[in-house]
């Protein structure tokens, strides 16, 4: 009986181990922005020995750590709203008409996203020192879209694909003109696409170095390039990087909270 038992709970047992070991970096990650270089470097220990918060107060109290996250933010922001109001007509374009070439350039866009962004970093540089767009956040913002509206577009493309399109005929029978149809009826019909289609393009904007990096020195730098100039004469300040790091989790997991329920409808209709 009690064998019985065990096995049926191996079920549940499973996910929950596979979690915990998932959390685990998270946890280690947590323990160490409580501790100073000295503890980590030091003696092994499960949660600090002697809790300190200076990595915390160093990074809200610091202008060139706290601008890292402000610039970071202010730049993704502005990449999801731009890589979404961009896919819309595209990926509506893709969902109900058929031209020539129609299916080259769907698979083009998102060769886009398949190539490696260092691929493009010296000519988005090269560009952008020439007309002035240099460490500033609507570079890295622009840069961004090359790869975030073809994954907008393929991600919207499969939400407007399953609204039926005499929806879209009896609008215009019933005498809406097609901004009034688009805007007031078919987006919030789509509404669980474009929230998800906001979060991987939120998402891939805010962990992208390269480009970021590269298109940024001093007034748009965001928080993964600081955090790459943490040595000091006594070596990585590591309690510091991982109070950081710790910080840049927070902005991912907010979104995640928020649009968890269309992140959910977009993998039972296939398409994420």
């Amino acid at each position: 009986m009690k064998t019985a038992m065990k096995v049926a709970n191996l079920p549940r047992l499973v996910p929950l181990l596979y979690i915990v070991f998932l959390l685990i970096p998270i946890y280690w990650l947590v323990n160490m922005s409580f501790k100073s270089t000295n503890e980590i470097l030091g003696a092994f220990s499960l949660w600090p020995q002697e809790f300190t918060l200076d990595n915390y107060r160093k990074i809200f109290t610091d202008p060139t750590w706290y601008n890292g996250y402000l610039n970071s933010l202010a730049y993704v922001a502005i990449n999801t709203v731009l890589s979404v109001s961009a896919a819309l007509p595209a990926a509506y374009a893709f969902s109900r008409y058929r031209f020539l070439g129609d299916k080259h350039l769907f698979f083009w866009l998102l060769t886009n996203r398949m190539a490696p962004p260092a691929v493009f970093a010296l000519p988005f540089f090269q560009l952008y020192s020439s007309i002035g767009l240099f460490d500033t956040h609507i570079a890295v913002a622009l840069a961004h879209c090359l790869f975030n509206i073809p994954l907008a577009v393929w991600i919207l493309e499969g939400f407007m694909s399953g609204v039926p399109q005499e929806i879209d005929e009896t609008a215009f029978i019933d005498g809406h003109s097609f901004p009034r149809f688009f805007v007031r009826i078919f987006i919030p019909i789509i509404a669980s696409g474009i929230g998800v289609a906001a979060f991987f393009c939120f998402m891939f904007s805010w962990v992208e170095l390269l480009l970021a990096k590269t298109l940024t020195s001093v007034e748009a730098k965001p928080i993964a390039a600081t955090m790459t100039r943490t040595a000091s004469t006594a070596g990585y300040e590591l309690g510091l990087l991982a109070a950081a790091g710790t910080l840049t989790i927070i902005p991912g997991a907010l979104v995640i909270y928020f649009v968890r329920n269309y992140i959910a409808k977009g993998f039972a209709l296939g398409r994420v």
